[in-house]
């Protein structure tokens, strides 16, 4: 039986720390809106297919209806997110170290954000998470590696998978006679697409943690069968969608303007590559970083068409990647000693 908006109300109510593992929860997804979903729509708003503000609107609408229909039907990816580390020491303490976890996130996020480098908050969600664990449990026994296994597998797929689907897509685009104002056009829900995928892939990340927050509050972390009731699953999307109404201008000229510039062929290209990874990486249950998926499909179809790709760009965003592990599973680490000591 899922769990009722009351109870859940009422579990918030006695554990102020539930009610504060919700609130930065919720916030990371608004970070999320704000700073990862903007890649959905880079390419249709520097091409011109779609102004600034209405392609915003329709990531944000398509990112909640991405949270609630893929969710209604598959749970795998939040599944995986819940079960990445495991949090002993009693429910104050692991729900200190959750909230430690969360609040490592926003700082990193935040960060990217302001040096305008997309990054990955699936990545550092997963890092913070065990980085915030194993400072509970004082080692690295509470990691469990198949799961950290399926993302190390998501992020091949994301990075090569998304390149290779970009170059093929664009290839296949090569052979069609449109005119740019056609392509243009086809971009519209080429975007859609893959802001839908992304909040498929990252709302399920957040309803995981949620879920975890629950389960912890309430001195347990057993598997479970999953039953996410229609209310949480609509608190993540609006959340999401909220923080994606938020803009993210300084993403979308980083990846689209500054790293690779492209032609509507070579955005649509990015658009069907990229959503076409992240489709199936949703439905193999595989915990992807949406962010890794377009930017690949972006210098995919770039480097395909022979458009001029500022590789110094792209090694910084790949630097920003190769360090959010690290960076994040300290930053979890540091911050869960932090709060720990107040418990």
């Amino acid at each position: 039986m899922p769990l009722s908006l009351p109870e859940f109300l009422c579990q918030m109510t006695a554990s102020p720390a539930l009610t504060l593992t919700v609130l930065l929860t919720l916030a990371v997804l608004l970070v999320n809106g704000w700073t990862d979903a903007p890649n959905a729509i880079a390419a249709a708003v520097v091409t011109g297919a779609l102004p600034f503000r209405p392609a915003v609107g329709l990531a944000a609408l398509c990112n909640l209806l991405g949270v609630l229909c893929v969710t209604a039907v598959n749970t795998s990816v939040a599944e995986t997110i819940y079960s990445i580390a495991s949090f002993g020491g009693g429910p104050r303490a692991a729900l200190a170290a959750l909230c430690a976890a969360m609040a490592s996130i926003v700082l990193w996020a935040a960060a990217a954000w302001w040096f305008g480098i997309p990054t990955s908050e699936s990545h550092a969600l997963v890092a913070g998470i065990s980085g915030a664990a194993a400072a509970l449990e004082g080692s690295l026994s509470c990691i469990r590696w198949d799961c950290w296994a399926r993302v190390v597998l998501g992020l091949l797929v994301s990075v090569g998978a998304g390149f290779w689907a970009g170059r093929r897509a664009l290839r296949a685009l090569s052979r069609l006679s449109w005119s740019d104002r056609l392509f243009r056009r086809a971009q519209i829900p080429g975007a859609a697409l893959t802001a839908f995928l992304h909040g498929a892939q990252d709302g399920q990340k957040f309803l995981g943690i949620l879920l975890l927050g629950i389960a912890l509050s309430q001195g347990r972390q057993d598997e479970q069968t999953f039953l996410i009731p229609f209310w949480l699953m609509t608190l993540c999307a609006g959340s999401m969608a909220l923080g994606t109404g938020m803009g993210g201008r300084r993403i979308i000229d980083t990846v689209g303007r500054e790293m690779v510039r492209l032609g509507p062929r070579e955005g649509l290209a990015s658009d069907l590559g990229g959503g076409g990874c992240l489709l199936l990486s949703t439905l193999l249950g595989l915990p992807v970083s949406t962010t890794h998926t377009r930017t690949a499909a972006l210098l995919g179809a770039g480097s395909t068409s022979g458009r001029r790709i500022d590789w110094s760009v792209a090694r910084s965003i790949a630097l920003t990647w190769v360090l959010t592990f690290p960076g994040c599973f300290t930053l979890g680490w540091c911050m869960a000693r932090l709060f720990l000591a107040w418990v």
